[in-house]
């Protein structure tokens, strides 16, 4: 029984995390800063394409992520 248990656990922290990001992409609209458009994305239009390359906003996402998964190693030990 203690898989299940554990499935179990994952699919209630995976739906709470669905819940934390749906939020925050609802609330984003109201920010002063347009999420996927921070200073230092590189974007570039040609004369029949545009290319857009988040670089900053990677590394934001990345520095997020890399913070709260520490956080819940650090409270699962």
């Amino acid at each position: 029984m203690e898989p299940l248990r554990e499935i179990g656990r994952l699919l209630m922290v995976a739906g709470a995390m669905l819940v934390i990001v749906g939020a925050f992409l609802v609330i984003s609209g109201k920010l002063p800063f347009r999420v996927g458009r921070l200073p230092g994305d590189i974007s570039w239009r040609g004369q029949h394409s545009v290319v857009y390359f988040p670089v900053v906003t990677c590394v934001v996402v990345s520095v997020i992520l890399s913070l709260v998964f520490w956080l819940i190693s650090y409270f699962r030990k």
